[in-house]
């Protein structure tokens, strides 16, 4: 982790708030694959495009528009990434988690982090909604190896609830309420992009995964790191 990222963060934080004006965002979302069109939803918006943005990896995987948009819903005021870069695509960790310490930067305290991942567990079915309680990082970085800057974080930060236990009673009682079947579990995340053989799937579900996929994990460390809620 580079000693100039609390620099870099600033410099790409003050060049949203010159396209975004007066908006100060309370939530971040990161929209996964097939998600992004959730952005189009938040009123009086802003879209800035990646390549706009000091530092932004642009991504090139389709259904990633790669667009920063700033708006409001239900009186809110968020900060949505309507896609996301990944390893596989040849960025580093710390690359692909810089846009969500980016978002903390410009003040959301919260991040909601979304993916597409592939299910391992026997009742997961296409199009389920699944809660990630837990993970399992096998990538092969991490975006907080280097020296550490204390202005963004500690050290070592602890990763007892990498997820926000208060914000996933939230959700849950929001999907009774909208009778929404929502699942949980634990997601495995790995760098692909080749997907899992068979024998692979066999050993994740003796780990303990549920899910699995090629994302969230970065971002969901980097988030811990400089102390936002994560869901």
């Amino acid at each position: 982790m580079s000693r100039m990222l609390f620099d870099d963060l600033q410099t790409a934080a003050a060049a949203i708030r010159e396209r975004a004006g007066h908006r100060q965002p309370t939530l971040g979302l990161i929209l996964g694959s097939g998600l992004g069109g959730f952005a189009e939803r938040l009123e009086d918006a802003v879209a800035i495009p990646y390549e706009d943005i000091p530092g932004f990896p642009v991504s090139t995987v389709v259904g990633h528009a790669g667009r920063l948009v700033i708006g409001s819903i239900s009186g809110l005021c968020c900060a949505a990434l309507s896609g996301r870069a990944h390893m596989y695509e040849g960025h580093s960790a710390d690359v692909v988690a810089f846009p969500a310490r980016t978002l903390i930067t410009l003040g959301a305290r919260t991040l909601i982090i979304t993916n597409a991942a592939g299910g391992i567990r026997a009742d997961l079915r296409a199009g389920d909604l699944m809660l990630i309680h837990d993970h399992i990082n096998l990538f092969p970085q991490s975006p907080l190896t280097g020296a550490n800057d204390a202005r963004l974080g500690p050290r070592f930060p602890d990763m007892t609830h990498a997820y926000a236990p208060r914000l996933m009673e939230v959700c849950q009682a929001a999907a009774g309420e909208l009778g929404i079947d929502l699942k949980a579990g634990v997601y495995a995340g790995s760098a692909g992009p080749q997907y899992e053989t068979p024998a692979e799937v066999k050993r994740l579900a003796a780990m303990g995964a549920d899910a699995t996929g090629m994302s969230t994990i970065p971002e969901v460390l980097v988030a811990n790191h400089m102390g936002a809620e994560v869901l």
